[in-house]
């Protein structure tokens, strides 16, 4: 093959990617307007905390959502509970371990279209070591180029090792905990 040839062939390459429609969507997370929060009981009195960073690597066809891909990096360490005492303690190995387990990550295995902007994702959630199925339902609303995706799911902390030895007593720090997200996104098509 001459080199002519070769090049023309890899410019018809590069201009059908161009022309595809995951490389005209863009998708991109707004970290500004998004947040990711987590609710838990400590003798009983809901205690909310977020992650501070985080970030998503997003392929979603609204119209074809079995083609799509959904993947999470949260940053451990980003944990905050407002309160510097509690936050000192949350990147102990005790807890997150933030030192040898330093981001939780997610990744889709399907996403199904439920219909009237809503979808369930699925995926393994990855946590301080541990991996689990989540099914994670999620409500998508659109205003202008923006795409805002809520949702909450429940996990149980200690299936993650989310405070061990004597946290691991329910009676001062729940197991179940809710896990709560809005995610405001760029690039993703008409619902």
């Amino acid at each position: 093959m001459s080199p002519q040839i070769r090049a023309l062939t890899a410019a018809a390459a590069l201009a059908l990617l161009a022309a595809s429609p995951l490389a005209q969507a863009q998708q991109k997370l707004v970290p500004a307007q998004s947040e990711i929060v987590f609710v838990s009981k400590q003798m009983g009195v809901p205690v909310e905390g977020r992650f501070k960073k985080f970030d998503a690597q997003i392929a979603f066809d609204p119209a074809k959502p079995d083609t799509s891909k959904i993947a999470f990096t949260v940053d451990i360490a980003s944990a905050t509970l407002g309160v510097p005492e509690s936050d000192a303690e949350l990147p102990k190995a005790t807890w997150f371990n933030t030192a040898k387990f330093p981001q939780a990550t997610f990744q889709s295995t399907t996403v199904k279209g439920l219909g009237g902007g809503k979808f369930e994702v699925s995926g393994k959630l990855a946590i301080k070591g541990s991996s689990r199925d989540v099914v994670v339902p999620v409500a998508l609303a659109q205003s202008g180029a923006t795409t805002t995706v809520t949702g909450t799911f429940p996990l149980k902390r200690l299936a993650f090792k989310i405070g061990e030895n004597e946290w691991a007593d329910t009676s001062m720090v729940a197991d179940d905990v809710q896990v709560k997200f809005k995610l405001a996104l760029t690039g993703v098509g008409k619902i």
